[in-house]
């Protein structure tokens, strides 16, 4: 997908059922630009805050599972809620972000879109969800 413009429906391929349409939600309200990357090793996503006339930008791996690809979307979002709440004046993964990270974990975790495995996983982090993804 490196340098092709695709429309927003074409994330359905890579989330799983019932979860497109919240994703697409955030993604619209905030205005993010979203990139579906090749595999690197280092990290899974990334987020980079807007400025200047630049919007939001969210990069995701698109070699990953769908449970996997919306767990790391969901961490970079927090990211972006995190910097529109309180900009550059908390540390990146400190207990504002976790805090609203567990909120979007547990909205999806609600509408029971995990299997039981990764829910459980999910559900024991929730007040203190690490940087790390399953």
């Amino acid at each position: 997908m490196s340098g092709i413009e695709h429309p927003l429906h074409a994330l359905r391929d890579f989330l799983p059922p019932n979860t497109f349409d919240p994703v697409a939600g955030y993604l619209q309200q905030y205005k993010v630009h979203l990139t579906i990357t090749r595999e690197r090793k280092t990290v899974l996503g990334d987020y980079r805050n807007a400025y200047q006339n630049k919007s939001h930008r969210i990069s995701v791996n698109g070699n990953l599972n769908s449970y996997s690809f919306l767990i790391t979307l969901l961490h970079e979002l927090a990211h972006l809620l995190t910097f529109d709440k309180y900009g550059h004046k908390v540390q990146s993964h400190g207990k504002e972000w976790k805090k609203l990270y567990g909120e979007l974990l547990f909205q999806f975790i609600q509408n029971k879109v995990f299997p039981v495995d990764i829910q459980n996983q999910l559900m024991a982090t929730l007040n203190n969800p690490g940087a790390s993804r399953l």
